[in-house]
């Protein structure tokens, strides 16, 4: 593929909307839809140069018998969706400052050890540039509602033995089910 052009078509609050165009291998154009953070791409390096807008948040308790998950009410696909907590990095936040800060607004936990960080992926590569870190560690504390009334969340520690059963009967987003799925058969 070449890449031809790029135009935003809308600019909103939190995302913008662009039209990418590009030539096939046969002369072809295909104008491709994509969301992003960033509201000022104009050129083709800007798609992909560019650091993680939020981290996804993966605590054990200090046991490491228990998984940290939320039950979440997603207003996109309008139903309660199990993920593990996650947020924007804000200005001048570290990914490690974002993670202990979102855990707390999310859950009231406090993220007491960051075992794993790892490299940058696409959370929704298929109609977005936006990039997560992940983070894995301990959390302790008492689980309290979230502090935003904009968000209904309902988190809890799950044994590995609930979340096999959760996994068969409930709605999980993509990268909670996979890791959770792994992580309930050791």
């Amino acid at each position: 593929m070449k890449f031809k052009g790029i135009e935003k078509i809308h600019e909103g609050k939190f995302i913008t909307r662009y039209n990418i165009e590009y030539e096939t291998a046969s002369g072809k154009t295909k104008t491709y839809e994509m969301i992003s953070r960033r509201k000022d791409i104009t050129q083709f390096d800007q798609l992909h140069n560019k650091g993680a807008d939020a981290v996804v948040i993966i605590m054990h308790d200090k046991s490491g018998e228990k998984i940290l998950l939320s039950r979440e009410f997603r207003m996109a696909p309008g139903e309660w969706v199990y993920n593990f907590p996650a947020g924007l990095i804000d200005a001048g936040e570290t990914v490690e400052e974002a993670a202990a800060r979102e855990l707390r607004e999310e859950t009231g936990l406090t993220l007491t050890q960051i075992s794993e960080v790892w490299k940058e992926s696409y959370s929704a590569v298929g109609f977005s540039d936006e990039k997560n870190v992940v983070l894995v560690g301990t959390a302790e504390g008492k689980i309290l509602p979230s502090d935003s009334e904009l968000e209904e969340i309902q988190a809890r520690w799950y044994t590995k033995e609930e979340v096999k059963r959760l996994l068969v009967e409930n709605i999980f987003a993509a990268r909670t089910q996979a890791y959770c799925l792994l992580w309930s058969k050791r």
